[in-house]
């Protein structure tokens, strides 16, 4: 069974910078592609950024582009996410997840249980 661990969430003020983590086990880590998404309450989860499989190639397709950097360590089972610059609007549930596309046009074959960001202004 393969599990998703988040970590690294919390209160930060606006202009602050957070480090995301998140642990894959149970899996080939090095076979999935690997993205953050973010949801805020009462609406749908939004996709922040999105990496491949061999770590080289990212994308940033939401208000995070220029701001964010996500990262993998395959020896490690890890993907990380850098929020440089926060603002408020970036407060949501950051969860973390796995699928067969780097667009994740076919799905999310699994997600981590979420952390928390919130970002004062």
């Amino acid at each position: 069974q393969v599990q998703l661990v988040e970590s690294g969430g919390g209160l930060v003020q606006a202009g602050g910078s957070l480090r995301l983590s998140c642990v894959v086990s149970g899996g080939t880590f090095s076979k999935y592609y690997m993205g953050w998404f973010r949801q805020d309450p009462g609406k749908d989860r939004e996709f922040v950024a999105t990496i491949n499989l061999d770590g080289l190639t990212t994308y940033y397709p939401g208000s995070g582009k220029g701001r964010f950097t996500i990262s993998r360590d395959n020896a490690k089972n890890t993907v990380s996410l850098l929020m440089d610059g926060l603002k408020p609007e970036d407060t949501g549930v950051y969860y973390c997840a796995a699928g067969r596309r780097m667009d994740f046009t076919s799905g999310v074959d699994y997600w981590g249980q979420g952390t928390q960001v919130t970002v004062s202004s």
